[in-house]
């Protein structure tokens, strides 16, 4: 249990290090960071998900699981690496600097979080191993922590407009009034196309 976690909570450590070179225009730090956060987290979510022993759960709980797992990872790739500039944002030095406000970033400021969330719990529903139980809680909560700080140290340093942003949508946890937003950007979106 002690290697899938610590290599989960070693990822987000290093994740930390994302926006700083980002801001320093390290040369190659970006994909440096997204490739050992990929090869930790990547560890650590099979080493959870394949160990035993196992608790059992109906079938359709476990359907259940698949859904929200499928789901919840087309949602992660489509909000981080659809909506937002990928190249900017991923692989050239330096921050974008271009806030995305519409889409899934009108649903919540940290819609990856949301994501996360669903993807752990249908993680849990279908590996149905003791150690994702502990592990899941532990990088959930590190996971908001990484976006608190971003959202009130480093986001609003970097994208301008970003106070404004943060009046207008909810940060976690989406509203009545942040789903419409969502709903009409993404319609706004299709029309467009």
């Amino acid at each position: 249990m002690a290697g899938a976690l610590g290599a989960g909570i070693a990822a987000f450590l290093v994740a930390c290090f994302f926006d700083w070179v980002s801001i320093r225009r390290i040369r190659w730090g970006k994909q440096g960071v997204i490739l050992a956060v990929i090869a930790l987290g990547g560890y650590a979510l099979y080493s959870a998900c394949f160990r035993l022993p196992r608790f059992e759960l109906p079938v359709p709980a476990i359907c259940l699981g698949w859904v929200l797992m499928s789901l919840s990872a087309l949602l992660f790739c489509y909000s981080l690496f659809l909506e937002i500039p990928f190249s900017k944002t991923y692989t050239k030095p330096g921050v974008s600097g271009e806030l995305v406000t519409n889409g899934t970033w009108a649903l919540v400021r940290h819609p990856g979080v949301l994501w996360f969330t669903l993807l752990l719990v249908g993680l849990i529903l279908v590996a149905r191993t003791r150690v994702l139980l502990v592990a899941a809680p532990v990088w959930l909560v590190l996971d908001v922590i990484l976006v608190v700080i971003q959202d009130k140290v480093v986001f609003p340093r970097i994208f301008p407009g970003y106070s404004q942003y943060q009046r207008q949508t909810p940060m976690l946890l989406p509203t009545r009034k942040s789903i419409m937003a969502c709903v009409k950007s993404l319609r706004a979106k299709e029309v467009t196309r």
